[in-house]
């Protein structure tokens, strides 16, 4: 094989998400269908890696036995089951993982998107794809006919921590939006602690993010993609989140559809 082999991995069982796994995070992703199809886990894997690698670090974590056979998907009846092929083409986009404060999103109150005490504005509703916009917030995230839609840049856009909070506000198929900001930011900030590693410069004692964070897609011989789903759609998704100091790597995925309400 070529030099993607020299990265091999481990199934980190024991770790835990508590930001997607906890009683308090279930309840919310039941109520926006999320809950049993947005699944955190944790990979380690034995070589030094840099960003430059990442063709062949993404290559070989989707040929690696031990994530093939306990990486976990939403298969075609709702349930949880092994990926169980190995990728014989790769796509990664690597994403920007810099900002280290929610006062990333105070924008949206000063825009008026957001009131004072965090009720999100209402608009008329509209339609989208699968989304019903009936809010400021949602219109921003997803038309462009939208007054804020250039609050954001397209730069800050494609921040992980904006994503993440694109994806929560979204939800899945049966969604039931919330008529405050809070319970969004909330999850945004538990899932992003939990999923990115920040690290302290020892000369000026700035923080940092030390995680790279890439968008990835696994495809078979045939090119045809089955990673995150055979389907594309933007609730459709795989990060990694690899920390280099430690050797982790972090696996967020969601697959579009109804939530699971068993397990609560």
């Amino acid at each position: 094989m070529d030099t993607a082999s020299k990265f091999s991995f481990q199934y980190l069982s024991g770790k835990k998400f508590n930001s997607i796994e906890g009683k308090d995070a279930k309840e919310s992703l039941v109520k926006w269908s999320m809950k049993g199809r947005l699944k955190a886990q944790a990979f380690s894997f034995d070589q030094p890696f840099k960003s430059y690698q990442k063709e062949d670090f993404v290559t070989a974590f989707f040929q690696d036995d031990a994530v093939v056979y306990n990486l976990q998907v939403v298969s075609s009846t709702g349930n949880l089951v092994p990926l169980g092929l190995k990728a014989a083409k790769v796509s990664v986009e690597e994403l920007s993982c810099s900002v280290l404060s929610m006062t990333f999103f105070d924008r949206l109150f000063d825009a008026g998107i957001v009131r004072e005490q965090g009720q999100i504005s209402k608009c008329f509703d509209e339609y989208i794809g699968d989304f019903t916009i009936s809010d400021e917030l949602r219109k921003m995230l997803l038309s462009d006919e939208s007054d804020h839609f250039d609050l954001y840049s397209d730069t800050e856009k494609q921040e992980f921590l904006f994503l993440l909070f694109r994806h929560m506000c979204l939800g899945g198929a049966t969604c039931q939006y919330e008529d405050n900001v809070k319970p969004y930011l909330d999850i945004t900030k538990l899932i992003y602690k939990d999923l990115v590693s920040v690290q302290k410069d020892p000369k000026s004692g700035d923080l940092h993010v030390a995680s790279h964070v890439f968008r990835v897609h696994a495809q078979t011989e045939d090119g045809d993609e089955y990673y995150p789903d055979t389907l594309e759609h933007e609730q459709n998704f795989a990060y990694l989140i690899i920390d280099p100091l430690r050797r982790h790597v972090n696996v967020l995925y969601h697959k579009f559809g109804t939530s699971s309400f068993d397990d609560l």
